[in-house]
């Protein structure tokens, strides 16, 4: 009876552990989504200052623009008024000084006929009279005009700015467009493409075109503040659809954010979206790749000049590698978590072989391989992380890979268990590999027109690891891909028109 209850109690006890447990998960998430928005509302706060003198300032430009604009029609105006002044001022000093010339003639001539008046010879007054017809006739007097070349109306110089008066009166600020909204059930992502769809929530014709931003997180929900990566921008897009392409999806997650903008002003952004971007991302293993293999990140090179001082040690041992034997140390299954840097042997003999550092347990996944042109030699495939340090791809029961050779003659064949199947196919410049480790499928196509190339059906009963072998020459990785949508398609008709391992027959010595 006291056990009972000692065992009673202890789970009473264990049941409030763990609503405990799942109370302070809760918690401790609302506690993470609260300061998440407490860091959202001061990015605000200070985005909503740093904007308001932003505005403040385009202001004062528009407005000296405009006063700019004013200034240089006013200097315009005033000189062709100055102008206009000049011309008649001109013009009218000319008559004055003709018509002062003209009067004076006209005086002198007049005093000289005064005095004729008065001469008692006749013949010398028939002369004077005689000489002051001649003058008469030839006065300049009498050939003026007698109205102004011009008038002193400038009138047509006048402005009205009542009717730009009452514009600047009525100017005010332009209608900010409203946020967008993305319709996530348009949002597609395959294919390592991202399409975002969105609409106005009312029409709005003066919208002239849209700002897209996104950034890669691995962070689910609303995007956070302090996210390692900043938003990237894609500006004027005209449409309300956007597609991004040739993604490497090397995060979990994507936010997505939107905004309208008219000719004059952004509006504000839609609520961000966050969609999931998973696919496999791994680098190649160095630190436990052939000494013969250079390797960075994704890129693997032979290197003839690395590792002779451990080839010569290990000499005795070349032939047990030759055979494709497993090496007695890693012959049994290993049982330990998957593979991490630092955590195997050295390949070496004539293993040329460097593996991924990321293991594959479940689901679906894709990576593609390109090769040097002169590459001599190389295998692309998959290999339990017990794979031994004399070991090669294809060469036990633990590997599976297509092998190019190209010294001689080119001969392209699919490898398992030290046997081999001849492909009647063309070598791809790249080669896509599909790994179905639920499924027990591992496929390989043509990267570029998704062609199949070859497919092993096995049961996976232990994690899996990239793996890679060259020879004179290079091997580049691209990972990040998702699954495209043609492979899947040629996976669902494939079955029952492929190889398999049971079905390799040329045995490879």
């Amino acid at each position: 009876m006291a056990l009972f209850l000692l065992t009673g109690d202890g789970f009473l006890v264990s049941q409030q552990k763990e609503a405990l447990q799942r109370i302070i998960s809760t918690l401790a998430h609302k506690n993470d989504e609260i300061q998440n928005f407490i860091e959202t509302l001061n990015h605000t706060l200070k985005g909503v200052q740093a904007n308001a003198s932003s505005v403040i300032g385009e202001l004062d430009e528009e407005f000296d623009g405009l006063y700019s604009i004013l200034d240089e029609m006013k200097e315009s105006m005033t000189s062709s008024i100055k102008q206009a002044e000049s011309y008649k001022t001109q013009e009218l000093q000319n008559q004055l000084s003709q018509c002062s010339k003209a009067l004076e003639n006209s005086e002198e001539l007049l005093e000289f006929a005064t005095r004729s008046l008065d001469i008692k010879d006749t013949e010398d007054f028939s002369k004077a009279a005689r000489q002051i017809k001649d003058r008469v006739t030839m006065a300049s007097a009498f050939r003026l005009s007698l109205k102004p070349k011009v008038s002193d109306n400038m009138t047509h110089l006048m402005v009205d700015f009542s009717q730009e008066r009452q514009m600047l009166q009525a100017l005010k600020f332009l209608p900010v467009p409203r946020a967008p909204e993305i319709v996530l059930a348009d949002c597609l992502v395959a294919d390592n493409s991202v399409t975002i769809s969105w609409q106005m929530p009312e029409e709005d014709n003066k919208i002239d075109h849209y700002v897209l931003e996104y950034r890669k997180t691995n962070f689910d929900g609303l995007p956070r503040i302090k996210d390692e990566r900043c938003w990237e921008s894609i500006d004027y897009v005209k449409g309300t659809e956007y597609t991004l392409s040739g993604l490497r999806f090397d995060s979990k997650y994507m936010n997505f954010r939107v905004r309208a903008c008219n000719k004059a002003v952004a509006g504000d952004y839609s609520d961000p979206v966050t969609l999931e971007t998973k696919a496999l991302v791994f680098n190649l293993d160095g630190s436990s790749s052939h000494l013969n293999l250079k390797v960075e990140d994704s890129y693997v090179e032979w290197d003839s000049t690395g590792g002779k001082g451990q080839e010569n040690k290990i000499k005795g041992k070349e032939n047990k590698g030759r055979s494709g034997t497993p090496s007695p140390k890693r012959s049994s299954v290993s049982s330990r978590s998957p593979l991490i840097r630092g955590s195997r042997d050295r390949f070496t003999g004539e293993s040329y072989t460097v593996l991924g550092d990321t293991a594959i347990e479940s689901g679906q996944h894709y990576w593609e391989v390109k090769a040097q042109k002169d590459c001599k030699s190389y295998s692309v495939g998959v290999a339990y992380k017990n794979l031994g340090k004399f070991d090669q791809l294809g060469k036990t029961n633990t590997s599976w890979c297509v092998h190019i050779n190209n010294w001689l003659q080119t001969t392209f064949a699919a490898k398992h268990n030290n046997k081999a199947k001849v492909l009647d196919v063309v070598v791809p410049d790249r080669i896509g590999v599909y790994c179905d480790f639920d499924g027990g499928q591992l496929s390989f196509y043509n990267a570029s027109s998704k062609q199949l190339l070859y497919t092993f059906k096995t049961k996976f009963t232990q994690p899996l690891l990239p793996g890679f072998m060259v020879w004179c020459g290079g091997l580049t990785v691209t990972t990040g891909l998702q699954v495209p949508t043609a492979v899947k398609t040629l996976q669902k008709s494939e079955n029952g028109l492929s190889g398999s391992a049971s079905s390799l027959t040329n045995v490879a010595q």
